[in-house]
């Protein structure tokens, strides 16, 4: 099994970990015995998906805690605050599809108009970060699958901060990250 791939089912196991003992669930421990790697800080987005939609996604853009909290923290965050659901029912947590993004630092973009952001944005690859006075808001990389055009994800970007789609202002800040992906349903069922 590579290395990839293990942390991965080790990621995937502590957000459902966590959100089942929320819920009251027997579950197995993960084991993290030699995992050291899970103690360096970093920043993640837990994903929650049912039936093929979006059911919670919460998550830290900088890493200000150890890798194993901020999985748990933000996995419970996704089934239970995401002010956009109903906190995750039992029966929907047997169902429900977990997916752990593990985010690099974020990077300037340096873009002082909008069309140099345009021309900058990688489509597929980088996650961006919008900030503007007390606007701010992320798209996550796994965003471009349904907003391949970057007018059309900057735009929504922008409508997901509270302002209009073809808002611009001198000094918009953009970062950039990307991010090393985990998705339950690509991993094999081995117990980890």
């Amino acid at each position: 099994m590579s290395d990839t791939v293990d942390k991965g089912k080790v990621l995937i196991a502590l957000a459902r970990t966590a959100i089942a003992k929320r819920l009251g669930l027997g579950s197995e421990l993960v084991s993290t015995e030699g995992k050291t790697w899970l103690e360096k800080p970093a920043a993640t987005f837990v994903t929650l998906t049912l039936n093929g939609a979006l059911r919670g996604c919460i998550g830290s853009l900088e890493a200000y805690r150890p890798l194993i909290e901020d999985v748990r923290g933000n996995a419970e965050a996704a089934a239970f605050q995401d002010s956009r659901f109903t906190p995750l029912t039992a029966e929907e947590f047997a169902s429900v599809n977990v997916e752990v993004s593990v985010l690099t630092e974020l990077e300037a973009m340096h873009a002082y108009t909008e069309n140099i952001a345009l021309s900058t944005l990688r489509p597929g690859i980088d996650g961006v970060v919008f900030k503007f006075g007390m606007y701010k808001a992320t798209f996550l990389p796994q965003v471009w699958d349904q907003l391949p055009n970057p007018v059309d994800f900057l735009g929504h970007l922008k409508v997901k901060a509270g302002l209009s789609a073809d808002f611009w202002h001198p000094e918009v800040l953009l970062f950039k990250y990307q991010v090393k992906k985990y998705r339950e349903k690509d991993l094999s069922t081995e117990r980890v």
